[in-house]
């Protein structure tokens, strides 16, 4: 057999063996579709379960880390930086002077509580002086609507004096008419 016959055979061999292998693999893809489909949300929620139950842990590390470690290192840092430093005593707190003298540390605290103490008093008499604001807003309006009770009860108080002043007029000039009606009647018997 020549060559270009073994070739072709052999290529032709490739493609079917090829043909076949790639209907396999669908028929195994469909088979096994669904079950990748439910590995996959599996995997999704026991990934978020691992994240919920990492996360909490990761905090508190956090934290425990801020709270010792941390401290302990820039402490260490600190002493480091005083040590190489060649002017020392220069920095943070001890480094406070006035006029070449170093500032006691009780005088910095006590000046710091003491401009927060005014801070304090200032924010709580600020607040007093807008509450107290507020009453008498309040107390302004109480006082004018009293004023219009007042003037409209007046008012009230006026219009039935007057409607009584008309009905007792209206009341004696009847009086008044009957007693002459009487007084004529007997008068002419």
């Amino acid at each position: 057999m020549p060559i270009t016959a073994k070739r072709r055979k052999a290529r032709k061999d490739a493609e079917d063996a090829l043909a076949r292998l790639q209907e396999l693999a669908r028929e195994q893809a469909d088979r096994l579709g669904p079950y990748a489909d439910q590995a996959r949300d599996q995997a999704a929620v026991k990934l978020l379960q691992a994240r919920g139950w990492t996360a909490p842990r990761l905090e508190t590390a956090a934290q425990r880390v801020e709270d010792t470690v941390a401290p302990r290192v820039a402490g260490l840092l600190t002493v480091a930086a005083q040590r190489i430093d060649p002017k020392p005593g220069r920095r943070g707190l001890r480094g406070l002077r006035a006029g070449g003298r170093r500032i006691p540390r009780g005088l910095v605290i006590g000046g710091a509580a003491l401009v927060g103490g005014v801070l304090v008093y200032s924010l709580i008499r600020l607040r007093q002086a807008s509450q107290d604001a507020e009453w008498q807003e309040h107390l302004d309006q109480a006082r004018e609507q009293v004023r219009e009770t007042r003037e409209n009860l007046e008012e009230k108080a006026a219009d039935v004096a007057e409607d009584a002043a008309d009905k007792a007029e209206g009341t004696k000039a009847k009086a008044k008419e009957k007693i002459r009606s009487s007084s004529n009647g007997r008068s002419g018997e």
